[in-house]
């Protein structure tokens, strides 16, 4: 826990908003650097014996998740169509916490590769949407992936990938141990001609920096890690942040709006207590890292007279842009018993289809991985394709589940300017503040990818002996934790939000620094590139700080 306090009334030199992955890299990066930081998170603070292994309750019940009833979201298709509020839990997935969704990711790490910062260049425009090159290049990045590999702690075989970027040092860590659907997968993709590699995870294979090894309990993806070996910001970049005496972590600190003065610079932000009393915190410069839809969410509610679309928003870009990452699974079941249950959810991956390829009639690409994906009661509850689901042959349901995998497609979702977080016109949430609306459709080529990847994972589950397989026909994306795009970087003011380092173009003492200031949205897995990103628009915000620039 924190040992610093800051007193109330007293101005700090930053505030960050949020915890999670951006946010605890930046108030650690800030705090060594010398400055005062406070960190301002909704959520509760837990510890490590918090976490619950309970199905119910973290998946249906949103033990650790956006809650609906108190955090309310609607979603609609196009901005014709009434947004709803669903009847079970909210559209986007995220954690609230301190540790934020560092807490319950499924810590797959894949790095972007080169190409993914300057696709429009190579492959031309795409009509209807807002592809665009970033103004950042891998090689300006590469640096901070590795910071984030060592200073994080990631297991993984460096090079194994022929498709793997250029890297300047190997993981830390050697990779965890492969599990049966590794095997799985790895058989069938050789057979085919493809290249599996163990799977980079930021989870620990052996103890690391005062962390213990992995444990292999089973329970990772929607999960908070028990035995800290999940390299959450909650056991790495936190406790590092508070030690050099200099951070604050207020947990239970929900921020609403941010307040500017006349010349149109930042003064501090409005934020509530658990006992929803209204508090205002003072500050130099305040950091964004809130992620990709709540972020968006707060920059337009502090609208005002000088900035009456919406703090940081002359460009009417905030909020634009949503992207999720599409995708498709298929299901596997084989003859022997896989008990997929334990472990970490992933050892092994196919990157063979990273690359759009133009032959194939449409944008985008991705990555194959082999997983358990459903836990056991959401198994007997919801998958398992035609067999028995009541009855004396619910029994042989049940019975499939110890020899049953899942191959997941992850993949590419274009930037459409429609795609977008606003602010619900008649909806508030329990603190009486608008509650988010999201409007989302796919485009066609997102959908076209995922069926492309499900298509090469069913041919894998096949070619390694699967003795049945099923699948979901591919369907337009509702539900989603990868909340990317709603206040992108840029180097033109007029089409984005923040610059190149972070900064927004409108206010020069706001940052924001989170997976809403991706341009294009990678191939479904963008927590190390949000951490990276943390760790270079440190530097430069210590820098401009530093020689007072902001």
């Amino acid at each position: 826990m924190s040992t610093h306090r800051f007193k109330s009334g007293e101005s700090v030199e930053f505030v960050v908003v949020g915890s999670g992955a951006a946010g605890g890299v930046v108030a650690r990066e800030l705090s060594q650097a010398g400055f005062s930081v406070l960190v301002l998170e909704q959520g509760p603070r837990l510890s490590a014996a918090d976490f619950e292994h309970d199905e119910l309750k973290y998946f249906f019940l949103s033990g650790i998740t956006s809650d609906p009833v108190h955090s309310p979201q609607t979603f609609r298709r196009s901005a014709s169509d009434t947004a709803q509020r669903p009847r079970g839990p909210n559209p986007l997935i995220y954690a609230r916490l301190v540790g934020g969704s560092s807490n319950h990711y499924t810590a797959n790490f894949w790095r972007f590769h080169e190409i993914d910062f300057h696709e429009r260049s190579v492959y031309g425009g795409i009509s209807g949407t807002g592809f665009a090159d970033w103004p950042i290049s891998y090689e300006e990045l590469e640096p901070y992936y590795t910071k984030v590999e060592w200073e994080v702690g990631v297991s993984g075989l460096a090079y194994a990938s022929p498709f793997d970027p250029p890297r300047t040092k190997p993981y830390p860590m050697p990779p965890l141990p492969v599990k049966s659907s590794g095997v799985l997968l790895e058989r069938g993709a050789r057979k085919l001609g493809y290249h599996p590699f163990p799977a980079p995870m930021a989870i620990a294979s052996q103890p690391y920096r005062g962390r213990p090894a992995c444990v292999h309990c089973g329970f990772c993806m929607g999960f908070g890690c028990e035995a800290m070996a999940k390299s959450s910001t909650l056991y790495t970049m936190i406790p590092e942040a508070e030690a050099t005496g200099r951070c604050e972590v207020r947990s239970a600190s929900y921020v609403f709006r941010i307040e500017t003065n006349p010349r149109g610079r930042l003064t501090g932000v409005h934020y509530f207590d658990a006992e929803k009393r209204e508090h205002f915190q003072k500050a130099r410069a305040v950091v964004l890292c809130a992620n990709g839809a709540e972020t968006a969410r707060l920059l337009l509610n502090s609208a005002g007279n000088r900035f009456p679309q919406g703090l940081a928003n002359s460009s009417g870009m905030v909020g634009k842009h949503l992207m999720f990452n599409q995708g498709a699974d298929v299901h596997a079941v084989f003859e022997h018993e896989l008990n997929e249950y334990k472990s970490v959810q992933v050892t092994r991956v196919v990157h063979d289809f990273y690359d759009a390829d133009p032959k194939r009639g449409f944008y985008g690409g991705g990555g194959i991985d082999a997983r358990i994906n459903p836990q056991p009661a959401l198994w007997a509850m919801s998958s398992g394709g035609d067999l028995p689901r009541w009855g004396a042959d619910f029994k042989s349901r049940l019975e499939a589940f110890p020899r049953s995998m899942v191959a997941m497609g992850h993949t590419t979702s274009l930037p459409l300017e429609s795609n977008n977080v606003s602010l619900d016109p008649t909806v508030k949430d329990a603190w009486g503040i608008p509650a988010m609306r999201i409007t989302y459709k796919d485009h066609p080529d997102d959908l076209a990818t995922a069926k492309f990847l499900q298509d090469r994972s069913l041919e894998i589950m096949q070619a390694a002996g699967a003795q049945k397989t099923w699948h979901h026909d591919v369907e337009e994306s509702y539900y989603a934790p990868h909340l990317l795009g709603t206040c992108r970087m840029g180097n033109d003011a007029a089409s984005s939000v923040v610059d190149k380092y972070h900064r927004a173009h409108d206010v020069p003492n706001l940052f924001i620094c989170d997976g809403s200031s991706f341009v294009t949205s990678g191939r479904g897995q963008p927590t190390l590139t949000i951490q990276a990103l943390a760790f270079r628009a440190a530097e430069h915000i210590g820098q401009f700080a530093t020689r007072n620039e902001i």
